[in-house]
């Protein structure tokens, strides 16, 4: 039995996210142009990397480089079930690849529990920039795993990268744009901000489009019009993090006392 999900979720980095689960699917030998970066939620997996036989239980996160031919079945007749990204190549180093080839399977608590939250932000509506945000922490992981120096950048990162999310609050921004722009790593601006500000950029974009439809449904505008008036993906969107912040439903909160 086969039970297969797949789409492109239109985060920067992120090629194809795959979520399935195999009893009896054997892969032949095949390789990709992309990292792949898998998540074992169920079973055991058995694979072939490069003319070397792996084993990854439930728990364990597989990382697999671009290029290099590898397999997949299942270890027992339970099956198995995996989470899976498909990273574009310029994500991870390629330089580690060599290293990533002689130890694929990881058994790293903090990289499992980033790996399920960004999963989990794929499935929300307008997650893309917590998305974006998470990954740049799990490569930086991968990196520092792998024995690459963490980026540094210029002292004020943190100030410049709030501006920019002040200024595009309805349209938003990429973290790989705002890296662009501010000369700077993904990783090394989510990380200046949590110490500068003592939330992810993400959290804080979140709050600041609450805080402006607080303001707007005072004024008594329709709570669908506020939702994309502030930047949020629809009135579910906003109705969602509202109440998770304010502990009030954008209705009752509007209806006054």
């Amino acid at each position: 039995m086969s039970q297969v999900r797949a789409w492109v979720p239109g985060v920067p980095g992120i090629a194809e996210a795959f979520h399935a689960r195999f009893t009896d699917h054997v892969y032949p030998p095949h390789a990709h142009d992309t990292w792949t970066l898998m998540v074992v939620d169920d079973g055991v997996i058995r694979y072939d990397l490069h003319r070397h036989e792996h084993g990854a239980p439930t728990g364990t996160v597989l990382l697999l480089p671009p290029h290099i031919a590898h397999t997949g079945r299942a270890a027992t007749a339970h099956g198995f079930r995996k989470r899976v990204l498909y990273l574009e190549s310029d994500v991870v180093d390629t330089t580690l690849a060599g290293r990533v080839v002689d130890e694929p399977t990881l058994l790293d608590d903090l990289l499992h529990r980033r790996l399920d939250q960004l999963h989990r932000s794929l499935d929300e509506p307008g997650g893309a920039l917590e998305a974006e945000s998470r990954l740049a922490l799990i490569t930086d992981r991968i990196a520092r795993r792998f024995g690459m120096p963490a980026p540094s950048g210029p002292s004020g990162l943190a100030g410049e990268l709030r501006d920019l999310l002040d200024a595009r609050l309805v349209e938003g921004i990429t973290l790989r744009e705002a890296g662009s722009l501010l000369h700077a790593d993904p990783a090394h601006l989510v990380r200046s901000f949590g110490r500068e500000f003592g939330l992810p950029p993400h959290r804080y974009l979140v709050g600041r489009r609450v805080e402006a439809a607080r303001r707007r449904l005072l004024d008594g505008e329709p709570i669908a019009d506020v939702a994309t008036a502030v930047g949020f993906h629809d009135q579910s969107h906003l109705h969602r993090h509202f109440t998770r912040m304010l502990g009030v439903t954008p209705r009752k909160f509007a209806a006054g006392p």
